[in-house]
């Protein structure tokens, strides 16, 4: 805060108040906002209700519960006392935003990215330890998949994609984020909703799936994974097309580092893509962090010249998507160490023919 000229963080809704207090709070209509002064100590203001819920940290914030009669508005403006410049939540509600600039038309609002997000960014070893439980149980899922344990002909992608997510709950996840599960044609579509489409045999499965887990403080940490089968024997043109994508996949597991460019990594899996002419269906950038978000800092793209830094955890996940035909992405999750970057998720890489 100091570094950044910022007096006053102040977090609403959105991963960094649980990052920072281990309480998540609830999308109401009712403020709970953390007021964080540089140079005072931090107070929860939170609805009364929701107290309970509420594990105090005497060390780390006072509580402030407000009642039904009260103004939270007018209390949080209080507790900013004199301060000029003021980093808000970028998932706060636009209406506490413009009632806050309403009650203090003299402060300054900026973000609070500048301020929390290199701070989440790096993950000390408990942080890093949380991710690997969580990679370690969709890599049993993705692993469960492979083996064919997972039906898939004849059952619907959103029927995949519900028990994808039972799975992940069961392998103790709280929350699942999402399962994407395209086959076929639906697979070039990066972000398909699974729907009523009938798997059928010899045919491309993409899941990309993960969830979030909670740590022994009660923090959830997210996971991810991207693994494709096929119903069948591959024909030609699939494994073409995989083996290009393996390679730059591989390639950009490799590439990252501490000092490393965040964009570099991006260059090493689309050179290798471009190359095999297949640039154009490569239509996103290569990763994104991963911690409390599934997306969030370092972003691995293509004009992001920042180093990453020992402690980053991101994602790997080229993709290669065929309008009409099908689409591949294979997706990691690797953690910055002293010497190069380590995958966390190690579920078998290559395209399998599976029976389900």
């Amino acid at each position: 805060m100091a570094e950044q000229g910022v007096d006053v963080c102040l977090l609403s809704v959105g991963p960094d108040l649980p990052w920072l207090t281990g309480y998540e709070a609830m999308p109401l209509e009712r403020l709970t906002m953390l007021v964080v002064p540089r140079d005072a100590h931090a107070t929860l203001v939170v609805p009364e209700l929701e107290r309970p819920r509420v594990r105090p940290r005497d060390d780390i914030f006072a509580i402030r519960s407000w009642g039904e009669t009260e103004d939270p508005i007018a209390i949080v403006a209080n507790l900013i006392g004199t301060a000029s410049q003021a980093a808000i939540g970028e998932r706060t509600w636009a209406r506490f935003l413009v009632e806050l600039q309403n009650a203090r038309p003299d402060l300054v609002f900026e973000t609070t990215a500048s301020v929390i997000g290199p701070l989440r960014a790096v993950k000390d070893q408990s942080e890093v330890q949380a991710l690997r439980r969580a990679a370690d149980a969709v890599d049993r899922i993705a692993a469960q998949l492979q083996a064919g344990d997972i039906p898939l002909i004849g059952r619907t992608e959103a029927e995949v994609s519900a028990d994808i997510g039972r799975r992940i709950l069961a392998e103790g996840h709280h929350r699942v984020n999402f399962a994407i599960v395209a086959a076929g044609e639906n697979a070039a579509s990066p972000h398909h909703e699974p729907g009523s489409r009938v798997i059928q045999p010899n045919e491309v499965v993409l899941c990309d799936f993960g969830g979030t887990m909670a740590d022994d403080d009660g923090v959830g940490y997210c996971s991810d994974i991207t693994r494709c089968v096929v119903t069948g024997s591959p024909s030609s043109r699939m494994t073409e097309v995989y083996e290009v994508l393996q390679f730059a996949e591989a390639a950009g597991r490799a590439a990252g580092g501490p000092g490393v460019p965040a964009e570099d990594v991006d260059s090493a899996t689309r050179t290798i893509i471009d190359a095999a002419g297949f640039g154009q269906w490569f239509m996103h950038r290569t990763g994104h962090g991963i911690g409390v978000e599934e997306h969030e800092d370092p972003y691995i793209v293509l004009g992001n010249s920042l180093p990453l830094q020992v402690g980053n955890a991101y994602s790997v996940e080229p993709g290669i998507y065929l309008p009409d035909e099908f689409g591949f992405r294979l997706e990691d999750i690797l953690v910055v160490t002293e010497t190069g970057s380590e995958s966390i998720t190690n579920a078998n890489r290559s395209l399998l023919s599976v029976e389900a």
